[in-house]
């Protein structure tokens, strides 16, 4: 490997909507997210729909689908 050429790599404290926050390692030494481990559905079981921006109504809109069922 070429010395002095890889970005330093630092302590990052990691911040989200949620209000939950913890600390790793990355590139960059703050970063703010929209979702956790702790607020994702997947893991805390409840059913929610993540939509940023529209993207949702702006497929069904594209499509011509229609809302699903949930059969």
């Amino acid at each position: 490997m070429k010395p002095n050429i890889h970005p330093k790599f630092v302590d990052c404290m990691v911040t989200c909507v949620c209000g939950n926050s913890f600390q790793t390692r990355s590139l960059q030494p703050e970063m703010r997210i929209e979702i956790c481990s702790r607020c994702h559905p997947f893991f805390t079981g409840k059913q929610k729909i993540v939509d940023t921006a529209g993207r949702v109504e702006r497929f069904m809109r594209k499509w011509g689908l229609t809302e699903p069922s949930g059969d």
